[in-house]
């Protein structure tokens, strides 16, 4: 079978999942439209400012138009929040103090947000006095209420917050989906649980047609240059939630003093309302790139999650192989088919956050954006390549044609 063909019999295996890929598309492209429209939204909220900020109805507006759009009362967008693993610190450290204590009920978090959860000196939650507590989820990658429940007991009225991380980091499970997400807030709260439950809805938003904030999460938490900026945004990350803890959250974003009415952007916010716009599309297209690279690598063989026979819960891909250099091979394949630094040849490093040397292919346009095709891995056992986005269908085949050709 050649290349070609190999593709072209997995799209027709992958035609019931395309189809509702798309419609779920077709939903949240209505509905961001839809938060356009409530707000009004006009040339004039794309000017940039200056200063202090003040009455920058730009910002403002853009807050209110994601927080519509992701199931939320309020929100915070900002080119100041630099990454997604800043806007979960922000968000950790405007809503908890000294004393609380946190429940990570999907297990030990992603490895960039550890440092600020266990450092020592360095300013963590750690050094705050502010404990944090991970329950391991079941050999199959789920929830287990059974540990969470005696977790929550043993915590008793210090804990706070309940944290949840949606995408499956470098672990071998599946993302959760937001109807799973939705039954553990209401178990949580059937525990008589009254704080703060937190998602990091990175790699997840618009993947299905509702968000955390719809099914009972108080807070989610995000990156611009993952699914929300739609390949436009050049920077920021984003918080959306509840009206009280976004305040909060505010007030550690800038002072407490001022909170969310301060913060310029010289440079105009037109970027971050288009990419928004773009951003059910282009999740679409990543996902169908996923489903396409999956499908001809287990039609070759190579195991790889989450599974075929539904629309992923996020636009990640794990990809296993037998060895550092397969895995290595593959990463140099996603590079050699981007459109910037194609001729780069990786070699893994030592990157800030991570516990092992990592290996990424990010030839994007914006630096490290990982809605753009990418891929990364740690160079530990069982190697696994970790996949991800794609801002149109056809860019994913095309790399697909370069991976499937040094493979077959």
């Amino acid at each position: 079978m050649t290349v070609e063909e190999l593709i072209k019999t997995s799209e027709e295996q992958l035609k019931a999942q395309f189809a509702l890929a798309d419609e779920i598309s077709e939903y949240n492209q209505a509905k961001v439209l839809q938060a356009f429209n409530k707000h009004s939204i006009a040339l004039r909220h794309f000017n940039g400012t200056t200063g202090y900020g003040y009455g920058d109805e730009g910002r403002f507006v853009l807050g209110d138009v994601f927080a519509e759009s992701l199931g939320a009362e309020a929100g915070i967008v900002s080119p100041a929040l630099l990454s997604g693993t800043h806007a979960l610190a922000v968000g950790l450290f405007g809503v908890l103090r000294t004393g609380d204590a946190v429940l990570s009920v999907s297990g030990l978090p992603y490895d960039t947000i550890r440092g600020v959860i266990f450092g020592e000196g360095n300013g963590s939650l750690k050094d705050f006095g502010i404990s944090f507590d991970c329950t391991d989820l079941t050999a199959d990658g789920k929830f287990d209420k059974e540990k969470i429940q005696a977790d929550m007991q043993r915590l008793g009225e210090k804990l706070k917050m309940i944290y949840i991380q949606r995408s499956r980091g470098y672990e071998l499970r599946d993302a959760f989906t937001v109807a799973e997400i939705g039954e553990i807030c209401d178990f949580v709260r059937a525990q008589g649980f009254t704080g703060c439950i937190f998602v990091d809805n990175c790699y997840g938003e618009f993947v299905e047609k509702l968000e955390p904030c719809d099914v009972g999460a108080d807070v989610a938490v995000g990156s611009l240059i993952k699914n929300p900026g739609g390949g436009l945004a050049p920077t920021g990350g984003y918080i959306v939630g509840k009206d009280g803890y976004i305040d909060l959250i505010g007030r550690r974003l800038t002072a407490p003093s001022v909170g969310n009415e301060v913060g310029s952007y010289a440079y105009g916010y037109r970027l971050f309302y288009q990419g928004l716009f773009l951003a059910p599309h282009t999740v679409n297209q990543a996902i169908k790139g996923s489903l396409v690279i999956g499908k001809c690598m287990e039609n070759l063989g190579y195991e790889n999650f989450p599974k075929l026979d539904k629309t992923p819960a996020d636009i990640t891909r794990a990809i296993r192989f037998d060895t550092a250099e397969q895995l290595c091979a593959f990463i140099q394949s996603v590079q050699e088919a981007s459109p910037v630094d194609s001729f780069v040849t990786l070699e893994p490093w030592d990157m800030p956050g991570y516990d092992s040397k990592v290996i990424m292919a990010a030839g994007c346009f914006v630096e490290g954006a990982s809605i753009e095709l990418s891929a990364d891995a740690p160079i530990k056992e069982p190697y696994t390549a970790y996949f991800q986005g794609g801002l149109t269908y056809e860019h994913c085949k095309y790399a697909l044609k370069k991976i499937l050709a040094k493979l077959m």
